[in-house]
């Protein structure tokens, strides 16, 4: 068989592009998983620098750190479960509300008035050597309230 100039450049061409096909296909199959984000720990403080039944803004951190009557703590984001909007302490009610399309959440951040649909997402807690650790990097969904969200000292 003889190969012309033409022949030749076409099939160098087609087996680069299979090649690269090829690397494509590997490259999808055996994605790593990325739902396994390393945990980026934002410092809030110390336990005994919280008082009982009070809500602390850290709005870099991107949520409220709120310490119960019984010692526990439980981390909630700043964000609506309904359209992204920054909820605001609401000191009457002790619970949340939506500047955007006035959805309220109480203090363990379930939905009291709609447009929202689930609570506000939470973050897990971590408490090393008595500081507090709020791992920031992924919020947790949730449907309803549960005691397990709360991490005690």
């Amino acid at each position: 068989m003889i190969l012309n100039r033409r022949k030749f450049i076409k099939r160098i061409l087609f087996a680069l592009a299979s090649i690269e096909a090829l690397f494509l296909i590997k490259g999808s199959v055996s994605k790593v998983d990325t739902s396994t984000k390393k945990k980026k720990l934002f410092k809030a403080g110390k336990v005994d620098e919280f008082e009982a039944n009070k809500f602390y803004s850290f709005l870099t951190g991107q949520f409220y750190l709120k310490r119960f009557e019984d010692g526990g703590f439980m981390a909630l984001s700043i964000k609506c479960t309904h359209l992204g909007c920054v909820v605001n302490i609401n000191p009457k009610t002790g619970g949340f509300n939506c500047p955007c399309h006035a959805s309220q959440f109480d203090k363990l951040g379930e939905v009291t008035s709609a447009p929202a649909t689930r609570p506000l997402d939470f973050f897990p807690i971590e408490i090393i050597q008595g500081e507090i650790f709020v791992d920031t990097s992924k919020a947790i969904q949730r449907s309803s309230f549960s005691k397990s969200q709360i991490t005690y000292a």
